[in-house]
């Protein structure tokens, strides 16, 4: 059985911060599933762990053995590419045109030393996220491409009557246990996946392509447009479109959300309006760990990006490209400025504080508890870490 280790690439990592503060690159939900997922479902049976920074590590270890197969944890891995990982020898490396590693067998030393016996091209261009809005620029590529390898020959459960298809309803999968009733489901710009235990509600419209994992909602009257993920147990109203939620995090009433990353365990107040595009047209220019900056993009078109556990308060306006850290509560009048450090609460008329850690983590272990899932020691010392690095932002 190989050992698989799904690496991060260190200069990526930081250009995905916020997003990989709380996760290894690969826990990165684009398309129905996260980037693990594929590579596991195309890589096969094997012991898979992670290489990623050394704070995550308790929670996300490392098996090492003398031989191991290691694989890029920002690129999105084809049937092609993962047969070419597979079939590497001792010592190849797969190495893509910019010189980023892909793919390399051997062992942990000669991973770190850079190595390589034989370097190789990869079979077919990569797709990979480098950059915060790759996420959902490319969610809609990503997104077609699982449906068809979810639910290759495969029965859908059966549409309720009482919907209403526009377009192809072949390209409409239900997966059991879900509850889709009065909805309107558009297929013509792509395929609609409801995943296990979902509930589309009476009233939404919903415009593919469009992704529900499992036990996530979409609540009565809400307009849904593509390219839109909802990670596990995700909650949403009001009109959202071509946004990733990653899962566990809820923007359950009304008000705009758009070309947005949100995290795992955030609650988006009613009426919180995020704004996607500048009144002027202008280019957008997003807040980059990296740099330390706000650095162009090349986008016209991007909303917020927030870390886990953050929160926006009711009635809540917020900025093109605000991009929020770990564990930020928002609220007040007004609009924020773009960039929140990790661990603030406040907003425009009020000024931002420090978030106290003690009671933090006690609202964070009731968040979860909701969902049956436990806040671990292990959580505990990672979002410590995350308190300590947010420091050199404030």
């Amino acid at each position: 059985m190989k050992n698989i280790i799904i690496f991060d690439d260190n200069n990526v990592r930081k250009q995905l911060l916020p997003i990989t503060y709380t996760r290894p690159i690969t826990k990165i939900r684009v398309g129905i599933t996260t980037i693990e997922e594929k590579w596991q479902a195309l890589l096969g049976e094997g012991t898979y762990s992670y290489l990623t920074a050394s704070y995550l590590k308790k929670k996300f270890p490392t098996t090492l053995r003398s031989q191991n197969l290691l694989v890029a944890g920002h690129v999105i891995p084809t049937p092609q590419l993962a047969w070419q990982a597979l079939a590497l020898k001792s010592g190849e490396a797969i190495v893509d045109s910019e010189g980023q590693l892909i793919a390399f067998n051997g062992s942990a030393q000669d991973f770190d030393n850079h190595n390589y016996a034989t370097t190789l091209a990869p079979v077919e261009p990569t797709t990979a996220i480098k950059h915060l809005w790759d996420i959902f620029a490319l969610n809609g590529e990503v997104l077609r491409s699982d449906y068809e390898r979810i639910t290759a020959g495969r029965q859908s459960h059966p549409l309720p009557p009482s919907c209403t298809v526009i377009g192809d309803p072949g390209q409409i999968f239900i997966e059991k246990g879900a509850s889709v009733e009065g909805a309107c489901l558009n297929t013509k710009g792509g395929p609609i996946y409801i995943g296990e235990n979902v509930e589309v509600m009476e009233g939404a419209c919903v415009r593919g392509p469009f992704a529900a994992c499992h036990d996530a909602k979409v609540r009565i009257g809400a307009k849904v447009y593509g390219a839109t993920t909802l990670g596990p147990y995700c909650k949403i109203g009001g009109e959202v479109e071509n946004t990733v939620m990653i899962g566990y995090s809820n923007k359950a009433h009304e008000g705009f959300l758009g070309d947005a990353v949100i995290g795992e365990w955030c609650n988006i107040g009613g009426g919180t309006t995020a704004s996607n595009l500048k009144n002027d047209y202008s280019e957008i220019r997003l807040w980059n760990y990296a740099t330390q900056r706000f650095d162009h993009t090349g986008l016209q078109f991007c909303g917020p990006i927030m870390g886990d556990h953050c929160k926006t308060g009711v009635n809540c306006m917020l900025n093109t490209a605000t991009v929020l850290g770990v564990g930020v509560n928002v609220y007040g009048a007004g609009f924020p400025r773009n960039f929140v450090a990790s661990f603030m609460e406040g907003g425009s008329t009020s000024g931002f504080k420090d978030v106290k850690m003690r009671p933090f983590l006690a609202t964070a272990k009731r968040v979860m508890a909701r969902r049956g899932i436990e806040l671990t020691p292990d959580d505990c010392d990672m979002l410590e870490a995350i308190y300590k690095l947010a420091k050199k932002y404030k």
